[in-house]
């Protein structure tokens, strides 16, 4: 066994079990053993293997980032910044989805690059919602990251024949057989001797799957203990289409088949039936979430770049929902996403207190934990797991450092986190990542942006070439 004690740190972010609650404390000391948490508090006098001086140095618990699409995202920088389709209520999702078609084989540097970005944001615990490919299972055992891996699968996929509409290929066969595949990976990676692999069962998105398979997928996820996973409310286009299918709003649809409630993971989860942008005849959304105490994944970043954004963080928090975050898209850096939860929050509400920066912080860490039904995670407490990000509060952009998590959240972001420790295994190393080799990713990831580019007229409807889809902020000089 190897412990390590960090001594007098300047600020630690501890979690007080008695009140539900992260508290900080000053000039404390935070040991771990091996790969749990045994001592958080003042005065540690006990023996260590290793002893690292605390003095400017910040203490908190590992973002758990529970919605992110790591490996594809990256090969979107560039291309859908500002990308919307008014058609389709601004979403560029549809679009971006039937014309893109990114290498298999190019994938695993998407992640490589991803993962060392998250990261250095300080994420220490992930849910990577993806079709599997090529080279997944070794990247993420490469990574050191706490993962859980999302392999989708669906029923039917979508396709666009003109500009306004939404349309879709049934394929049940093939969605089965993915199902069956996606639950052999999850099984070969719980029984990972890392203890750092799991899985989370995904059908992707609620509009493209079966009544059949996304109860029978939400019971295989109940057998195995793991959570469940899906794309809901995530537009007013699929809220739309679920309306006129089943007559009721896809929160509804779920509530009636069973699939809310504790372990439940919806993606965004925005367009609910009382939100602006569709204003159903019902109410009732919301505290179908709240009282099954069904977990949201927010992700403000995406939305917040079409025009919109959820209303509000604070209040699906006071309903009950279990509000965790995700970063969804690039830059995937989690810091930012809490900073953006809070703010669009407020401004949703036109309430600057609907959603501090404690609500936010709690969210990314142990309310992602909480909808993983994880109680050893997203907390700096004795028994919990060592993930564990040092944070450098001599940064520039931390001082003055009056209020740690106001300083992190608000200003200094990522630019602070020095080291990340997960299972209590260093990652991060002075903001470097030590597991994974970003540039090769990058320059793969450079090399393969225009090949996928170059197809995008044989996939668009208009024959339309990238260019014309995604133009550039500026043009060219001369072209």
């Amino acid at each position: 066994m190897t412990t390590t004690h960090f001594k007098n740190a300047d600020w630690i972010v501890a979690w007080d079990e008695g009140a539900q609650s992260h508290t900080y404390i000053r000039n404390g000391d935070l040991v771990f053993t091996d790969n749990e948490i045994t001592f958080v508090g003042k005065g540690y006098d006990g023996a260590a293997d290793t002893v690292i001086d605390g003095s400017d140095l910040c203490l908190i618990p590992g973002f758990v980032d529970i919605h992110a699409h790591p490996a594809s995202e990256v090969f979107y920088r560039g291309i859908r910044e500002d990308h919307s389709v008014p058609e389709h209520h601004m979403t560029g999702l549809y679009e971006r989805s039937c014309v893109f078609n990114i290498e298999k084989e190019a994938l695993k540097y998407g992640a490589e690059v991803s993962y060392a970005d998250l990261m250095m944001s300080g994420v220490t615990t992930l849910v990577d919602i993806v079709f599997p490919y090529p080279g997944w299972t070794d990247v993420m055992k490469r990574s050191g990251m706490r993962m859980y891996a999302a392999p989708g699968f669906n029923t039917a996929t979508w396709y666009r024949d003109n500009a306004h509409q939404l349309k879709y290929r049934e394929n049940i066969a093939q969605g089965e057989k993915d199902f069956a595949a996606a639950m052999e990976l999850i099984d070969e990676l719980r029984a990972d001797n890392t203890g750092r692999l799991n899985g989370i069962v995904s059908p992707v998105q609620i509009d493209n799957n079966t009544d059949e398979i996304l109860v029978e997928s939400h019971k295989a996820a109940k057998e195995r203990g793991v959570p469940w996973t899906t794309h809901a409310s995530q537009s007013v286009v699929e809220f739309n289409i679920m309306v006129e299918r089943h007559g009721k709003t896809p929160i509804q649809y779920l509530a009636d088949l069973g699939l809310l409630g504790r372990g439940t993971i919806l993606g965004h989860a925005m367009v609910i039936d009382d939100n602006d942008w569709v204003r159903w005849h019902s109410e009732t959304d919301l505290q179908l979430l709240g009282e099954s105490h069904t977990a949201v994944a927010h992700c403000p970043t995406p939305f917040m770049r079409y025009g919109t954004t959820m209303q509000h963080f604070g209040r699906y928090k006071d309903a009950g929902v279990v509000m965790g975050i995700g970063t969804d898209t690039i830059p995937h850096n989690y810091i930012e996403d809490l900073r953006y939860a809070a703010v669009l929050a407020r401004v949703a509400s036109h309430n600057g207190h609907a959603a501090s920066t404690a609500d936010v912080f709690h969210a990314g860490t142990v309310g992602g934990a909480e909808a993983l039904m994880r109680d050893d995670l997203g907390r700096l407490a004795v028994g919990a797991k060592a993930d564990i990000v040092v944070l450098d509060g001599t940064h520039p952009v931390m001082m003055p450092l009056r209020d740690l998590l106001a300083s992190l959240i608000h200003s200094a972001a990522e630019r602070a986190v020095k080291d990340v420790y997960i299972d209590g295994i260093q990652t991060v190393k002075d903001h470097q990542c030590l597991t994974l080799d970003r540039e090769r990713g990058l320059a793969k990831v450079a090399e393969a942006q225009p090949r996928m580019e170059a197809s995008v007229p044989d996939r668009d409807y208009l024959n339309r070439s990238s260019l014309e889809i995604f133009p550039l902020s500026l043009p060219i000089a001369g072209d």
